[in-house]
């Protein structure tokens, strides 16, 4: 089934394209492969990268919108990704980079196209356990920009995952949030003992 990308803000997509066209800025980023592009890039595959800060009990926890994620493309592959963030003035462009999560959101991506369900396609971060996942969101017409994971959504780790959770493997978020939730519980305080 086709996999839906949601639009992402005009101004968010001018704010990339126009760090692209900056000889500075893409100097400057901390990306070889950006820096060494020979011919033109071009900023595709909009994301918007959702942040879950906590579990709410009895079911699926808000999210807060984080910014837009676009892939960087060159020579038919993702090189970099370049995120904007939301200010007072509008979205403006926030930096380049990449690493793995890059090649492991394309080939997240290329698992969701193969799915018998359509999905519109999101990112999920849990930044207490440094997780990003793809976020298989099945409402297509919601505004990619909103929203709580419900849960007959999918959830799909990036590589790296935190450990004891493949990453790739599809997961429903009734499935995957409860075994975060277990994780992100603050372990108990030890029982100090009164001296004898």
């Amino acid at each position: 089934m086709p996999l839906h990308v949601p639009p992402a803000p005009a101004p968010a997509l001018r704010s990339v394209l126009a760090a692209l066209g900056s000889p500075t800025a893409v100097r400057e980023a901390r990306t070889p492969s950006l820096r060494s592009a020979q011919g033109p890039v071009t900023a595709e595959v909009p994301l918007p990268v959702h942040v879950l800060d906590h579990l709410a009990s009895g079911g699926p926890s808000p999210t807060r919108l984080a910014g837009w994620r676009f892939l960087i493309r060159h020579g038919g592959q993702s090189v970099a990704a370049a995120d904007t963030a939301l200010t007072p003035d509008g979205w403006v462009f926030s930096h380049f980079f990449e690493g793995p999560y890059i090649a492991s959101t394309e080939k997240a991506l290329g698992q969701a196209e193969t799915l018998k369900s359509s999905y519109q396609a999101r990112l999920l971060s849990v930044p207490e356990l440094y997780m990003l996942t793809l976020w298989l969101h099945g409402d297509c017409a919601a505004d990619g920009a909103e929203g709580r994971p419900a849960p007959t959504d999918l959830l799909v780790p990036l590589a790296p995952a935190p450990p004891g959770i493949a990453a790739h493997r599809p997961h429903h978020v009734a499935e995957l949030l409860p075994v975060l939730g277990l994780r992100l519980t603050p372990a108990p305080a030890p029982l100090l003992s009164s001296p004898a």
